[in-house]
């Protein structure tokens, strides 16, 4: 696989942590226990059942809490901290599981792509929901949809 293609889906998997920040690292986690990816040591704990359970159910538990009205924008501190980490991590897993050249660059890309996917994902959606006139669950579920199937189509590629 061609470097820039792995670079730009490390990239992409951080974009997608920014949107949804548990769910990137739970698919990554069952692509690397079902050996989508491969990964060795220090990220091959994410590839263990308990692990890959664990990040699924924050997940589930994401996509129900971003649909409450009291759920904090993601753009508060502690919402991008959380997708700068799960983007990092997962962009560490995705670039070594395609290039075998180490995690750091991987884990650059992915804390960067967190911040993109953040911040644009915020701004997408709010004008989304404005341009649209419907309610912002709405759109948030076409978010989930978007999250969900694009970290599968990047955790697939290997």
């Amino acid at each position: 696989m061609r470097l820039e293609y792995i670079l730009i889906l490390t990239f992409l998997i951080g974009v997608l942590a920014g949107l949804r920040s548990m769910t990137a690292p739970a698919v990554t986690a069952w692509a690397a226990h079902f050996r989508w990816l491969s990964l060795q040591t220090p990220l091959s704990w994410m590839g263990s059942l308990p692990v890959a359970i664990l990040f699924t159910l924050a997940a589930l538990a994401e996509l129900v809490a971003d649909k409450l009205p009291k759920t904090p924008s993601r753009t508060a501190p502690v919402g991008v901290v959380a997708r700068i980490l799960t983007g990092s991590l997962s962009g560490a897993a995705v670039y070594y599981a395609g290039s075998n050249q180490g995690y750091w660059l991987g884990a650059m890309l992915g804390a960067a792509g967190g911040v993109a996917g953040c911040f644009g994902g915020y701004q997408a959606r709010t004008r989304l929901v404005k341009a649209l006139g419907t309610p912002d669950y709405v759109v948030a579920v076409v978010e989930d949809v978007v999250a969900i199937g694009g970290s599968l189509f990047v955790a697939s590629r290997f």
